[in-house]
């Protein structure tokens, strides 16, 4: 019966991967560290809206044996609208995705070298990581093998690890347990906290998600009966990826200094507190978010401008390939000499900004045809949660592209 349970826990995790990243760890420890356990509830809103749209992203792949984007270039019968929509999801996700690799993999050398230390490779007056080369490779070979069932096993593995990870690190602190759980259901923002709120909930609702999902669930089933295990799978790897981020806001908690800006540093602070081994824990944890992080974000591009761009190819074709490997090598040459490219990434922050509220709400319509789901269409109550969602993505795309321009 375990055996049987394992068996059909799949693409859920790896989208729990994808969306506890660096930059996830990075905004919980703030969080954490800025406002104590205040803003738990808002891990368990974000968790909510995101089992939400990615069970309905799972279950528009399972029925249709399709994916978001080729239901999207299907359903949209407008060629200027179908034209702006294609070209805004390739923006955010493509480009989007590619900017933010090089984060990922950083993400992952930070946790590296607070387990080892730093090393540096000299290449004349170029000082380049060869941690980030190192993730690069990991990442190059799974993503290339083109096999989805080892991709899973692996990703599974990782995540396990980084749950593993972060919660010892939480139990570590010794935690108030009262005060956690006054945290998860007192809906109350103390002053200044706005913004961290926002965040926490835009980190969690990944627009990238949503079409990945939807590509993987046909990767690993092909029967509408197999409906039930993977909206069983999205809950159990979402809420695994909610207990995550909330373990780093606990651990955060425990470090009240204005000097901590990264998980980095909270594992030093850590260390004479609480021994060495939550130093380690949390470098092990940071690791594992950067490099599962570092292989999803690459593959959900491909199949992005898979569907996008109507290919309709395979893991191991050529120009599957070639997306996927250019966004790992600009992530993997980016991370190691340090290069930053804030232009790009302010691009990104406003396509992502844009794409969230749109796909959402194009998600939900797509939900309620039945000429595409039959029976498995929205009822009443998904339809009601969702459209509260979409007034959410819609605060949170403002806001990130009045952030972007300094506006807010």
């Amino acid at each position: 019966m375990i055996k049987s349970w394992f068996k059909n826990i799949g693409p859920g995790p790896l989208v729990a991967a994808a969306f506890i990243g660096p930059g996830t760890v990075t905004l919980c420890t703030l969080a954490g560290v800025n406002f104590g356990y205040a803003l738990l509830w808002a891990m368990v809103l974000s968790i909510v809206a995101t089992i939400v749209l990615q069970e309905m992203s799972a279950r528009l792949g399972i029925i249709t044996q399709k994916g978001l984007a080729e239901i999207i270039r299907e359903e949209v019968k407008n060629p200027f609208l179908k034209s702006f929509i294609v070209i805004l999801i390739l923006s955010a996700i493509v480009i989007g995705n590619a900017a933010y690799e090089a984060g990922n993999i950083s993400g992952g050398v930070l946790g590296l070298e607070t387990v080892f230390g730093s090393p540096k490779l000299k290449l004349g007056d170029f000082s380049i990581n060869s941690y980030s080369l190192i993730i690069g490779v990991i990442a190059f070979a799974l993503l290339y093998i083109g096999n989805y069932k080892v991709l899973e096993k692996t990703l599974i593995s990782l995540v396990i690890i980084m749950s593993l990870s972060f919660l010892i690190t939480a139990i570590v602190t010794k935690p108030d347990l009262i005060a956690v759980l006054k945290g998860l259901f007192n809906f109350e923002a103390p002053k200044g906290s706005l913004l961290t709120v926002i965040g926490l909930i835009g980190t969690t609702v990944v627009p990238y998600n949503l079409f990945l999902h939807s590509y993987l669930v046909k990767e690993k089933w092909q029967k509408k009966s197999d409906l039930k295990f993977a909206v069983r799978d999205t809950y159990i790897a979402v809420i695994l990826g909610g207990i995550v981020s909330i373990s780093i806001i606990i651990s955060a908690a425990a470090i009240q200094s204005k000097e901590i800006n990264s998980a980095v540093d909270l594992a030093q602070a850590l260390e004479p507190l609480f021994g060495s081994f939550s130093k380690y824990f949390l470098g092990i944890g940071l690791f594992a978010a950067g490099i599962t992080s570092a292989i999803t974000a690459p593959l959900a591009a491909a199949y992005v401008a898979n569907g996008c761009l109507g290919w309709n190819i395979g893991l191991r074709s050529f120009k599957f390939r070639f997306v996927w490997i250019f966004i790992l090598g600009l992530g993997v040459l980016f991370s190691s000499i340090g290069f930053k490219s804030i232009e790009i990434i302010k691009f990104a922050q406003v396509a992502n900004g844009l794409l969230l509220p749109l796909i959402a709400g194009i998600l939900i319509w797509i939900m309620n045809k039945s000429s595409i789901l039959g029976v498995n269409k929205n009822t009443k109550i998904k339809n009601i949660i969702g459209l509260l969602i979409l007034a959410v993505t819609l605060f949170l795309g403002t806001k990130s592209i009045l952030g972007v321009f300094n506006l807010i």
